[in-house]
């Protein structure tokens, strides 16, 4: 085990229309969130799989839940989460962020942390540094979703010295080909020759690698030194460590007007 660093059913014959009204229960898919069963987004594609049932019926993607409701997942009751759990760990290349015990190198297994978590968006298995793990569905949507433009901040290292040239085509934005995008202007501070801090609002699937790539550099190595106020620093390779009650207050500060509805985030 990674060691943690000092520092009565409801009645099925209920109106759909009192059911889906916005006023009741809360959604099934925040339910499950909230309960540390997964992320939003990934509760909507469980529903859609068949693994939820409510008062012993297939569940519905969109439906609500309410307090006397049976939920089951994979046939085990699902009950809300009542200790909200949030760690930050370093991440070490090689470890991939899934909780699918199937790669042998999943972020959840490594740590062994004795609760169900998952992870505040993605770090791709080459790059390494901060990431936040949860039990807190409302939490990830809050913190990750684009539109809300939270900081995230690396320090990248590219195969070659930098031109100004480069710094500034990255600053105000990279199409990106693949994806038919052209990125949201970022900040940059040079470090040395090859090195260069860059803070993004936004999350494409292996943005600064693909941003690079398409002015001619290879990413050597990425690390993710920040979210939002939560910093790396003194966190050692490997390990993790609760967030603070002080770090919690000024990120639920921060997030207080972010909307959460639930949106997937790509890796780095």
């Amino acid at each position: 085990m990674r060691q943690k660093h000092e520092n009565g059913k409801a009645n099925m014959n209920v109106p759909d229309a009192v059911r889906s009204n916005e006023q009741q229960g809360v959604r099934l898919n925040k339910f499950l969130a909230d309960a540390g069963i997964c992320s939003r987004r990934q509760a909507d594609q469980m529903i859609a799989d068949g693994r939820v049932r409510v008062n012993g019926a297939p569940a519905q993607t969109g439906m609500r839940i309410m307090p006397e409701d049976e939920v089951l997942f994979d046939g085990k009751p699902v009950r809300p989460e009542e200790e909200e759990i949030l760690i930050a760990f370093h991440k070490p290349r090689g470890i991939v962020c899934t909780s699918n015990p199937k790669e042998k190198d999943n972020i959840i297994g490594y740590i062994n942390y004795p609760k169900r978590i998952y992870t505040v968006g993605r770090l791709d298995k080459d790059s390494e540094g901060l990431i936040l793990l949860t039990n807190q569905g409302d939490l990830v949507n809050r913190i990750m979703r684009a539109g809300n433009y939270h900081e995230k901040e690396y320090l990248v290292t590219v195969d070659r010295p930098y031109t100004e040239d480069f710094m500034e085509k990255m600053a105000a934005g990279v199409f990106l080909e693949e994806l038919d995008v052209t990125t949201r202007p970022c900040k940059l501070t040079p470090v040395d020759e090859k090195r260069f801090r860059i803070i993004l609002t936004q999350g494409y699937n292996r943005q600064i690698r693909r941003m690079c790539e398409a002015l001619g550099y290879e990413v050597k190595r990425l690390i993710r030194e920040r979210i939002m106020n939560i910093v790396l620093t003194g966190l050692p390779l490997g390990q993790w460590r609760d967030v603070t009650a002080g770090e919690k207050q000024e990120l639920y500060r921060l997030i207080a007007d972010s909307y959460s509805a639930p949106v997937g985030s790509g890796k780095r």
